[in-house]
């Protein structure tokens, strides 16, 4: 695979019905690591207290969990990306997840596979107005982050806190659509574990959040709340399992990792990552075995891009990547995650093997 592929688990669906159904259906239904730098950022750009006191519509207290929830929910939104038609998707279909805004310019925070396909932007705001949005960036592959913004602004944002504060059997709360019918659902849990990593295609996703609050189809890109109302984490998926089925295992992307990644992308419009220009396979000793390969860690080098970094250094189809500067390649740490830890402008000493020869390059790095 590539450093250009993106993650695609989410919602896309075929045959893909219009988007004003999908719209109506749901607007119907309504009656230390990180720099506290880059959160305070996040709720200086929002609106409003992170108190835990906010009061339910009928005024009254209610408990922590409500309490939350009603602070929370103006600032939920379910995202539509009516898909177009394209030789890489010729079906075109819908994909849907939500969002919670951050910013109250209108800069909504979701998952990266709701929106890197090329698509018109909806969204269905708490009040069930729906208004179209732009996509700002994304961080795919590397993480499953990105951010859109609504038009028209002046929404009501919600505070981030550290998730670094997170502790195993602390209550969450996660709002979501799953399936999109289900409007800004609300779902309870607690902090099964934190700084867990997880295999989501081609790249190890590092410091999330596991919890046992339920997240489907739909709850892809809604906050993960602690009992203050506060953004702790964006739910991204479940673990299905292998033969035997999962239950009441999903993971959250901290906010220790989208801060700062959010605050670029509001900022200068992007998160600059490295630019290799590879297709690769990272090994382990059964996709070793499979290739005939004595190396089992590293990744195979499968073609190199025209132009590209890689290209100009001298990369070829075959050789094995096992380290990127200082960053040693291992079957838990992938071409992607070892890219994610230099710079995206860096001058790096790359190690391969050509047969059973290492050498070393000098690879140039680029911006994506």
């Amino acid at each position: 695979m590539s450093e250009t592929d993106t993650q695609r688990g989410g919602s896309p669906q075929s045959p893909p019905p219009p988007v004003w159904l999908a719209l109506s259906l749901a607007v119907a239904l309504l009656a230390g690591a990180i720099s506290g730098a880059a959160v305070a950022f996040l709720n200086d750009s929002g609106s409003g207290s992170s108190s835990s006191r906010a009061a339910l519509p009928d005024g009254s207290a209610g408990d922590a969990v409500s309490q939350a929830v009603a602070k929370a929910m103006p600032s939920v939104v379910a995202i539509i990306n009516e898909l177009t038609v394209t030789g890489d998707n010729p079906q075109g279909g819908t994909a849907g997840g939500a969002g919670v805004v951050i910013d109250s310019r209108g800069y909504v925070l979701t998952n990266a596979h709701i929106v890197v396909l090329p698509g018109t932007l909806y969204v269905i705001l708490a009040d069930g107005s729906v208004r179209p949005a732009t996509a700002v960036s994304n961080d795919a592959p590397f993480t499953d982050v990105a951010v859109i913004q609504v038009q028209g602004g002046r929404l009501p944002a919600l505070p981030v806190a550290d998730s670094a504060d997170l502790m195993p059997g602390q209550t969450v709360v996660a709002i979501g659509s799953p399936d999109i019918d289900y409007f800004n659902s609300v779902s309870v849990g607690v902090v099964s574990g934190v700084q867990r990593r997880k295999q989501l295609g081609n790249v190890w996703l590092e410091d999330l959040i596991q919890t046992d609050a339920a997240i489907n189809v739909g709850n892809s890109g809604g906050p993960l709340l602690n009992l203050n109302g506060e953004v702790v984490g964006i739910n991204t998926f479940r673990d299905m399992g292998g033969g035997d089925p999962l239950f009441g295992i999903s993971f959250a992307i901290s906010s220790r990792t989208f801060a700062p990644i959010v605050q670029s992308m509001i900022t200068s419009g992007k998160f600059p990552r490295p630019y290799f220009g590879v297709e690769h396979t990272d090994l382990n000793e059964e996709v070793a075995a499979s290739r005939g390969l004595t190396q089992t860690a590293g990744a195979l080098i499968e073609s190199v891009i025209g132009n590209s970094p890689a290209q100009r250094a001298g990369l070829r189809a075959g050789d094995v990547v096992t380290n990127i500067g200082p960053v040693e390649l291992s079957p838990q740490l992938g071409l992607l995650n070892a890219l994610a830890r230099v710079g995206a402008s860096d001058n790096v000493d790359v190690k391969i093997l050509r047969g059973s020869q290492p050498q070393t390059l000098k690879v140039q790095l680029e911006p994506r």
